[in-house]
């Protein structure tokens, strides 16, 4: 199962003021409704959606401020 998603929507339940079997029923209920579950197995739109929150996460960040190469532009005393 995705466990990003497990994560986000107990999150979710929590705030909704959600505890034990009501935040349970919530959470794999809402995987059940988006095919990401069938029952308490993991389909392979659960498995896809996974791998591509891995493959996401894994990419580096963009680096730095987006102007930070405008060099005299900016900053003319700088330069």
């Amino acid at each position: 199962m995705p466990k990003f998603l497990e994560n986000r929507l107990k999150r979710e339940a929590q705030s909704k003021g959600m505890t034990g079997r009501q935040a349970d029923s919530y959470v794999y209920g809402t995987m059940n409704n988006l095919g990401a579950m069938h029952g308490s197995a993991e389909t392979a739109k659960g498995r896809r959606m996974d791998a591509k929150h891995a493959k996401d996460m894994a990419r580096p960040a963009r680096s730095g401020h987006p102007h930070k190469n405008l060099g005299t532009y900016l900053h003319p005393k700088k330069g």
